[in-house]
């Protein structure tokens, strides 16, 4: 139980962070600064963060104009859940000492 709960815990810091780079991006995008790289928001989303990055793209109206983010950030999610899953029913015990 203690490996779900770390998944958890990283999932949940990853996807706030997707969440505010989004709104970051946003900001400096309206602000005309200097911007995230995109590669960087996909790191992000790859890492852990997809849900809050798709989110994020909601709730600021931010890159939903690209399709390589419409479409991107919800395949990465649907992989993500599938490695989550597949962790949890895994044959394997994962334990922590």
């Amino acid at each position: 139980m203690l490996v779900i709960s770390i998944i958890a815990a990283y999932l949940a810091v990853m996807n706030l962070i997707g969440f505010s780079l989004m709104g970051i991006d946003k900001y400096r995008a309206v602000k005309r600064l200097w911007r995230i790289p995109e590669s960087t928001l996909f790191i992000v989303a790859i890492i852990g963060g997809s849900l809050g990055s798709i989110i994020g793209m909601r709730i600021f109206h931010h890159k939903t104009r690209h399709w390589y983010f419409v479409y991107g950030m919800p395949a990465i999610l649907i992989l993500e859940i599938a490695a989550v899953i597949a962790v949890i029913y895994s044959p394997i015990q994962f334990s922590i000492m």
